[in-house]
């Protein structure tokens, strides 16, 4: 394969002739933790940084976070971390996926075992680290790392990791400073995201609380009685879910029966993996997951209508018992609701169909279906004890005002995270570009 003039091959691809291509061994200096010993950890000293502490990009930690993390009263020389440091967790199912670079407020902190420093004269850090965290190191990390009972990567493997290298360091730096700009709008929008959906979980606290417990709280913590939406007064009913829904299981299917032929099918892991609290078989048809089976197999219970909704009866912690959501099937397409699933169908018009997707989200929900839990490695909830748990029920009017106050703070939330992810697209659209030299800043 021929490339353009001024351009030569290289095990990465093409690139600048004068750029080479290189294991980044001889470039850097890599330092892994001291193994120190657990019964000398302290509460309170200097902080010993973990491969668990880390997580993927630039790092965002702070008093409240790094208070948790073992320290000890006395410093080893050698060990110390350094602004700038890049980190790389070396063992357990991060190896590869989790890096940082270190800033000011991480500090001032030691390396513990099974993690890797990286430091470097001859390379800007800042250009290292676009390749540290992209998908290339990733599949790098799965092809050469050990596999027993603890997945491990290995100082030398860090150091065979071969990268394309521009001649100078200010090419380099100019590198990374256009990808740094692009990271640091990525974390202002995860940041105003993470706002909102804070904003939101008050307001659902705010707006899904029955007004006799608000104003009870209001009087317990001295504060003022907070307001309803205006218009609406009045107490509101407190009803059993048995009132208001008939429950019924899934129809069982393993996850290999899945396929891209057949009826959409609803598997409770999708469930769990969703940031959503609603499915609509419309938009999100293509993703949804097929089973090709007779429906006549399936029972009309495990099939899905618009309205119903859909919980999860297995968990692997607490918090995933509640884990549910509204379908959105206004085509009423055949919809099957699969294994560890229990459909509830409404019996009665009480409930609007918006206001669903917020009404099992409240913390006196949750804590109901913590109750009920059972189980230990993994946590299960019965139809049985779903219909003994209570909800707030405003009239149908107070209901879907509610409902649009929060669906705007959903569509704001939307908007942002499609922002956040054409700017992750526009950055691996530069990363092309800038790292393979396709386009030269200096």
């Amino acid at each position: 394969m021929e490339v353009k003039a001024g351009y030569k091959h290289s095990g990465g691809g093409p690139i600048p002739e004068d750029w080479e291509f290189k294991s980044i061994g001889e470039e850097i200096d890599l330092l892994t933790g001291f193994p120190f010993p657990s019964s000398g950890y302290s509460s309170t000293g200097i902080r010993l940084l973990r491969g668990s502490n880390i997580k993927r990009g630039e790092t965002d930690w702070n008093e409240e976070i790094t208070q948790y993390w073992p320290a000890i009263t006395q410093g080893l020389s050698g060990y110390e971390l350094r602004e700038g440091d890049l980190v790389i967790a070396m063992d357990g199912s991060l190896v590869g996926k989790s890096f940082a670079r270190l800033s000011k407020s991480d500090l001032p902190a030691l390396l513990l075992q099974r993690v890797a420093r990286i430091r470097s004269k001859k390379l800007e850090v800042g250009y290292l680290k676009e390749f540290i965290g992209s998908d290339r190191f990733i599949k790098y990390a799965d092809s050469v790392k050990t596999v027993t009972a603890i997945p491990h990567i290995s100082p030398k493997d860090i150091r065979d990791f071969r990268i394309p290298i521009p001649p100078t360091i200010e090419e380099q730096r100019a590198i990374a400073a256009a990808l740094s700009h692009v990271d640091a709008l990525i974390n202002s929008l995860d940041r105003l995201i993470a706002k909102k959906r804070d904003l939101k979980q008050a307001a659902m606290q705010e707006l899904l609380t029955p007004p006799s417990a608000r104003e009870q709280a209001d009087r317990s913590s001295g504060q003022a009685g907070k307001r309803r939406l205006p218009g609406f007064s009045g107490e509101w009913e407190v009803r059993k879910l048995s009132d208001l829904f008939t429950f019924s299981g899934g129809f069982s299917a393993s996850r290999d029966q899945l396929s891209s032929e057949g009826y959409c099918y609803l598997h409770y892991g999708d469930i769990h993996k969703s940031s959503r609290t609603f499915i609509d078989v419309r938009s999100d048809y293509q993703g949804i997951p097929k089973l090709n089976i007779p429906l006549k197999r399936v029972s009309t219970g495990s099939l899905l209508e618009d309205g119903d909704v859909v919980f999860v009866d297995a968990s692997e912690d607490d918090e995933g018992t509640s884990r549910h959501v509204i379908v959105v099937n206004k085509d009423k397409a055949p919809f099957i609701s699969g294994l560890h699933t229990i459909v509830a169908k409404c019996k009665t018009n009480e409930l609007d169909h918006q206001y669903r997707r917020y009404c099992f989200q409240t913390a006196s929900i949750k804590r109901q279906f913590y109750y009920y839990a059972v189980g230990t490695k993994v946590s299960g909830i019965s139809k049985t004890n779903i219909a003994k748990l209570t909800i707030p029920v405003p009239s149908l009017p107070e209901q879907a005002t509610i409902a649009t106050v929060l669906s705007d703070v959903d569509a704001e939330i939307v908007a942002l995270e499609q922002k956040r992810d054409k700017t992750i697209a526009l950055k691996h659209g530069m990363m092309q570009e800038l790292l393979t030299g396709r386009i030269r800043l200096v």
